[in-house]
């Protein structure tokens, strides 16, 4: 099995060297545009390989896409991060630019495999990567919901003081303020959490994983990495060896939640062929409203998108 990661970046980087480490794959790609530094990233990991004993072989490329021929699965994490004094709009059309271009590079290479977008501004990244693709929607999907269900998740195990690997949740909707943790779908060892944490500590996580990426940004000064290049290379581990894993990701919706034509954040089923299903939870009146309002924020980023008219 075969996996390229486009762009060689901290979540690219991060999402490779977590692949290798975990012998998810045979091979692993790591491509980036600029000159020597996929090379440079990719040795330097293969050379911990007799330390911390991984098979995986890693291949580093710039800008050839010839190299990643044949892969079963393709994350995409290439963009640019926001700048300041750049609007939204600015950095979707940059960023569109290049993920357009990304991804019609790795179909002409590797036209089955399945796709992950890890760019930003995700939801439309997401949407952006799928027009390019011109594939079947079950093979484009977006890294998000894993990330934030991983920061609300730990942000529980700190509040109870208990193993992370005890609380389950799920999250929806767009990747951002407008996301929709729902506290009536979080357990710990399938005791609900609602039992366990007061209303007003489970509003201050909520609020907390809303804002979950600004507050390592205001801490590092840049994007997280370890947990978004984590989040996607387990999406890519469920898919690679078809374990049927149940992951809020950002899926097409045809009809599901009264949705349609949008990408958005909801739980699926994750295996060999991409998104295999997609779960339609059974919300409540306040959730799906919470929900319709994530969707139209997501609608409206889109639209610049469309108005660009580059498909």
């Amino acid at each position: 099995m075969k996996v390229s990661v486009i762009g060689a970046g901290n979540v690219g980087a991060t999402c490779a060297n977590v692949l290798a480490n975990r012998e998810v794959c045979n091979e692993v790609v790591l491509l980036d545009i600029k000159e020597n530094y996929a090379e440079g990233k990719a040795l330097d990991m293969w050379e911990t390989s007799p330390i911390t004993y991984f098979d995986t072989r890693l291949t580093g490329s710039t800008n050839d896409y010839s190299k990643t021929a044949g892969s079963d699965v393709v994350v995409i994490t290439s963009g640019l991060p926001r700048k300041p004094g750049m609007s939204r709009d600015d950095l979707i059309a940059t960023n569109a630019g290049i993920v357009k271009t990304v991804t019609e590079n790795v179909i002409q290479y590797s036209p089955d495999a399945i796709i992950i977008c890890v760019s930003n501004p995700l939801d439309v990244m997401t949407y952006c990567a799928y027009l390019a693709a011109n594939t079947s929607s079950n093979k484009v999907m977006g890294m998000a919901g894993i990330l934030d269900t991983a920061r609300y998740r730990s942000f529980f195990a700190m509040e109870l003081n208990c193993s992370p690997k005890d609380i389950q949740a799920v999250l929806m909707g767009g990747h951002g303020d407008t996301m929709v943790p729902l506290p009536r779908y979080t357990t710990v060892s399938g005791i609900p959490v609602t039992e366990l944490v007061s209303a007003e500590r489970i509003d201050a996580i909520v609020e907390r994983t809303k804002k979950g990426g600004g507050e390592i940004v205001n801490l590092l000064g840049t994007s997280g990495y370890y947990a978004p290049g984590a989040a996607a290379a387990q999406m890519v581990e469920a898919i690679v060896k078809d374990q049927k894993r149940i992951f809020p990701v950002c899926a097409w919706l045809n009809g599901e939640y009264g949705m349609d034509n949008i990408y958005l954040g909801v739980p699926v089923v994750l295996g060999k062929g991409g998104i295999e299903k997609i779960i339609e939870l059974d919300l409540n009146k306040d959730e799906m409203a919470l929900l319709e309002d994530s969707a139209e924020a997501v609608r409206s980023v889109c639209s610049v998108l469309d108005d660009m008219k580059l498909f």
